[in-house]
């Protein structure tokens, strides 16, 4: 009897913070792609962002937490907090796959990261083991060369033009953006004063 594993989508972020548009291309992933879940990988460190100021780690996953917390088939993830830092994809994966056998993981990425994707470490061990959905970002053209094909997947997301950093500046600015976040991201931030002096 062949064995069923549980796909699962790794969306992998600092989240500085989560926003809606994470949640809607999670949530379209979901419902229209072959994926069981999809974990919000709350990120340390992201290699290619090292000056850039984070939240504290523990911060992030509480917005992260209250904002999937509604829909069962998110989950939010502090994995790689017990990993080495900064974060690298391929160790991540290797990790997950070790600690959860009766998981198929599939790495989430935008097009602005497939376009960069052979710049990141081991990035043929990513392809030869891994599934790979690649969602369009503005800007960047979505093409996936044939010698991937099966291996790595374009999927046509709704394009939400919403950043975490543009999230940040609103507040700093005092602007009421509160339909950009999930309600109670937006309580976390309120209360605990998030962003106002960036």
């Amino acid at each position: 009897m062949e064995k069923t594993f549980i796909k699962t989508g790794i969306f992998g972020g600092t989240f500085n913070p989560v926003h809606i548009g994470h949640l809607a291309l999670a949530n379209y992933l979901c419902e229209y792609e072959d994926l069981d879940e999809v974990w919000f990988l709350v990120t340390p460190q992201n290699p290619f962002k090292k000056d850039v100021r984070l939240l504290d780690d523990r911060i992030r996953l509480e917005m992260v937490e209250a904002a999937t917390r509604g829909y069962p088939r998110f989950r939010a993830s502090d994995f790689e907090f017990g990993l080495p830092r900064p974060s690298y994809t391929v160790d991540t994966l290797r990790k997950l796959s070790e600690t959860y056998p009766e998981r198929e993981f599939t790495l989430i990425i935008g097009a602005d990261n497939w376009a960069k994707f052979d710049e990141w470490r081991s990035p043929e061990e990513i392809l030869r083991k891994y599934q790979i959905m690649v969602y369009p970002r503005s800007g960047y053209d979505l093409h996936i060369p044939d010698t991937v094909q099966g291996h790595v997947k374009a999927v046509q997301t709704p394009l939400l033009e919403i950043s975490s950093t543009f999230i940040r500046r609103a507040i700093t600015e005092g602007k009421d953006i509160c339909y950009f976040v999930h309600p109670e991201v937006y309580r976390i931030i309120r209360e605990k004063k998030l962003y106002i002096s960036e």
